[in-house]
């Protein structure tokens, strides 16, 4: 029988890979979302909204249960939980991780903003810059930066190439969440003027 913490080492690696994939998913979420509202189309959130949760919550387990399975009945023999540890983002989350569709979203919203940048250059002359920040604003929205190192598993990846692979993945995977909460909550003009106007009536309070 396995021992208590070899049955917990592999509950935390059935939950990272869940946790993992959940997070690739609900950038697909972002990237839908953001691209029903920019091409104008007229939607219920009310009959979308359920599906988001679906997709977001729900897709995962479709890939994560096959996989624990499959190591349940082909590495449930070892004593220990070496066989389920998984390096790198290996399968399941490089199968059915959906960081591709992601960037080809991400290019036709970017195609989308320069044409109506360009049609409006009079008003904005410098449409460039705000091209170049409205990708740079999207991109950890995306996930984008799950592309680069997708395929470049630990295993493949040797030298100072593993060393960038490391830095980039834990820096842009634990910031990210602070980097889209600065970028579209806390620079949003009308969240800044609400917290200034709550700002002022705590002044006055006390």
């Amino acid at each position: 029988l396995l021992s208590q913490a070899a049955l917990g080492c592999r509950a935390a690696q059935v939950l990272m890979q869940y946790c993992i994939l959940a997070n690739h998913y609900w950038f697909l979420v972002e990237a839908v979302y953001l691209y029903k509202l920019l091409i104008g189309a007229v939607f219920s959130e009310k009959n979308y909204y359920r599906l988001y949760l679906y997709l977001g919550w729900g897709t995962p387990v479709v890939f994560v249960v096959p996989w624990m399975a499959a190591k349940y009945l082909k590495e449930n023999a070892e004593v220990g939980c070496e066989g389920w540890v998984v390096l790198g983002y290996v399968c399941p989350c490089t199968v059915s991780s959906p960081a591709q569709i992601n960037l080809l979203i991400f290019m036709r919203i970017l195609k989308v903003i320069l044409a109506k940048l360009r049609a409006n250059q009079k008003g904005y002359a410098d449409y460039k810059l705000r091209l170049a920040k409205a990708t740079l604003t999207l991109i950890p929205l995306f996930g984008i930066h799950e592309v680069v190192f997708i395929f470049a598993t630990d295993e493949q990846t040797t030298g100072i190439l593993r060393y960038v692979k490391v830095f980039f993945t834990l820096f842009l995977n634990s910031f990210q969440g602070f980097l889209v909460a600065v970028l579209y909550c806390f620079a949003n003009k009308e969240v800044k003027s609400e917290m200034k106007k709550k700002w002022q009536l705590w002044k006055l309070d006390h």
